[in-house]
């Protein structure tokens, strides 16, 4: 076994070139072995095999500075930076994440697991670099759809006029670019890949001096040169017009070609394009043929390539359903999607009415405008979106949406903690957000059942921007429908009440039950509507509450408790005592979503133990 005597880059680079193709087919089966066991994201990185064994033969990441986007191809390299034997942990609570972390590694240079922004921090890292009069190269891995991002051109509009050196790798799997068809570019391809091609080039250059674009020789031969290119590689003019030198389109599996051509990236000291073509899943027959599903995947048999723990009905596929049978009943109900429409359940209406249904690829700001302008000519179009992509959104909610008023519809989809992803994907932002918007509606569904009416009442019923909120997976023990008012008590008590909104009522109900074990009487409420507040209602349910416990997975500042407390204290009904058991100011890390609310004091034991405390009261054992 070569892998298993790899514990830093040094030991890639002292490999012997023969023994390279080994070490690629050991990592593809470690990933199958590793990722089948904990979930996680298999296709991309079994595509970017080859690449990254080449970055870390030619690169030293512990000094050069290599920036992924998105950060789920990473997987290879942390297995190659000295982190093989915490893959039992990946994505698990405490354990090894599945995204780039600088702090796990001197070799992870940036967070990543949004998509679009690597040409950018690059950008700054090279600028940085420059001023600083330091000595090393920097990477930006972009692919996997990333390229489908306003700012990726922004990035690369900035990075091709500034000079700067600075090697951005196209990791092509057929969902950023269209490929090159055609025998001739193959082969060009191939010709300007090999070293004696690059060797000439700087023998070349060499002839006319210092400064060989000064030539008017050079530059008449390179003016014909470029028109021939642009004729054959349709594909690199984009680039070259920013500004780049554009290198491709090179097979994403020939290590002896990547090398070469990234070696000669470096050399260049510019503005560079590596455009590499991949195949997504490569190497592992059941991601090859179905690279969607094996992109993000829970554990699963890696002979069968079936889950193992097949997945039932959940909040996202209710979503889905019903939001056809709605726009088969109105011909104005139209669906978007930001390269989602597994993942947020539309795979359903795309195949019912494919005439209304939208992709607008990772590219959630656009989204959110072409909903505005899809809703000020009359149509009634549903975002669906995750929570955490939404927040990509945020200025064209406000300007796009809010101020017109306009009648758009947001299925946030995985609201709240979301498990193994960590930080960068929880949604525990969007309650905040969101409700201080004007004019927006934000309904919390806590049962399949209300789900389904509250995305009817928001397409036929509410007036303006209206979001339906609600978690990743399946519904809990609350299965009822109180969806037809704005909140409603489910359980009374006369020592506390526990308010609640979304599925943390589940969790609020299994508190009550505690606390009434240790003598204590505490009413659950539950809130449909999170903005507006409708303190008509609420303050009916509350006012002989004197001490009100409010749990919510999302940060503390600006949470839905504290704008209760303050409304109610504004009326002059304020409880005698506050409790807020939320997230405070800390990011949730991986883990499952039970562990998180254990962590947090969000399950039922937690808020107990929090109301227990706030009543001055000690736990009976």
């Amino acid at each position: 076994m070569i892998l298993e005597n790899i514990h830093t880059p040094e030991d890639v680079r002292r490999l012997d070139r023969k023994e390279l193709p080994a070490l690629c087919a050991e990592l593809r089966q470690f990933l199958v072995d590793h990722v089948s066991q904990t979930g996680g994201h298999l296709a991309s990185n079994l595509g970017a095999v080859e690449l990254t064994v080449a970055i870390h033969r030619v690169f030293d990441t512990s000094r050069d500075r290599l920036v992924f986007d998105v950060g789920h191809q990473c997987y290879v390299h942390k297995a190659l930076t000295g982190r093989q034997a915490l893959f039992d942990t990946l994505r698990q609570l405490d354990g090894l994440s599945g995204f780039p972390k600088p702090h796990e590694s001197v070799h992870d240079a940036f967070i990543a697991g949004h998509a679009s922004n690597s040409v950018s921090v690059a950008l700054g890292m090279a600028r940085a670099r420059t001023l600083q009069h330091a000595d090393y190269s920097v990477l930006a891995l972009i692919g996997d759809g990333a390229l489908t991002g306003g700012l990726a051109y922004e990035g690369l509009n900035n990075a091709g006029a500034s000079g700067e050196p600075l090697i951005v790798i196209l990791n092509d799997n057929g969902m950023s670019i269209n490929p090159n068809v055609g025998a001739m570019p193959t082969h060009l391809a191939r010709l300007r890949s090999k070293p004696a091609y690059y060797h000439f080039k700087k023998w070349y250059r060499g002839l006319f001096g210092a400064q060989p674009t000064e030539h008017p020789i050079y530059r008449f031969n390179h003016r014909v040169k470029s028109t021939l290119k642009k004729t054959i590689f349709p594909g690199s003019t984009l680039f070259e017009d920013m500004g780049f030198t554009y290198l491709g389109p090179i097979d994403g599996h020939d290590l002896d070609r990547l090398v070469n051509v990234l070696q000669w990236a470096r050399e260049l000291r510019g503005p560079v394009v590596v455009h590499v073509k991949s195949v997504k899943g490569k190497g592992y027959a059941y991601a090859e043929r179905n690279p969607g599903k094996f992109h993000g995947v829970a554990p699963f048999d890696p002979e069968t390539g079936l889950l193992k723990k097949p997945g039932g009905e959940s909040f996202s596929s209710v979503f889905g359903k019903t939001l056809t049978d709605c726009a088969g009943e109105d011909s104005r109900v139209c669906a978007i999607t930001a390269a989602m429409a597994d993942g947020t359940g539309l795979n359903t209406f795309a195949k019912a009415h494919p005439e209304r249904f939208f992709d607008v690829a990772i590219a959630e700001g656009h989204g959110v405008s072409m909903a505005a302008g899809l809703a000020a000519q009359g149509m009634i179009p549903v975002f669906a979106v995750y929570s955490t992509f939404l927040q990509r959104g945020y200025d064209q909610l406000i300007h796009d949406v809010s101020l017109m008023h306009l009648h758009v519809v947001l299925g946030v989809d995985r609201a709240g903690l979301v498990g193994a992803d960590g930080e960068t994907h929880h949604g525990c932002f969007d309650a905040l957000f969101l409700s201080e918007i004007p004019g927006f509606t934000v309904l919390c569904p806590a049962s399949f059942a209300e789900l389904r009416h509250m995305l009817r009442q928001a397409l036929f019923e509410i007036e303006g921007p209206v979001a339906v909120r609600y978690p990743r997976g399946g519904e809990g023990a609350y299965r009822a429908d109180h969806a037809d008012q704005a909140a409603v008590a489910l359980r009374t008590g006369a020592d506390v009440t526990i308010l609640a909104y979304g599925v943390l009522v589940n969790n609020a109900l299994e508190a009550a039950e505690l606390l009434e074990k240790q003598g204590v009487h505490a009413g659950v409420v539950k809130l449909n509507c999170i903005s507006p507040l409708d303190m008509e209602a609420l303050g009916g349910l509350l006012d002989e509450t004197k001490v009100l416990a409010v749990a919510e997975d999302s940060f503390g500042a600006g949470c839905v408790g504290q704008r209760v407390a303050a409304i109610l204290a504004e009326a002059g009904r304020a409880p005698e005592k506050l409790i807020l058991q939320n997230l405070g100011k800390t990011y949730a890390p991986e883990g499952s979503v039970a562990q998180l609310e254990q962590r947090f004091g969000l399950d039922g034991a937690g808020i107990a133990k929090a109301v227990l405390r706030g009543l001055g009261r000690e736990e009976r054992k």
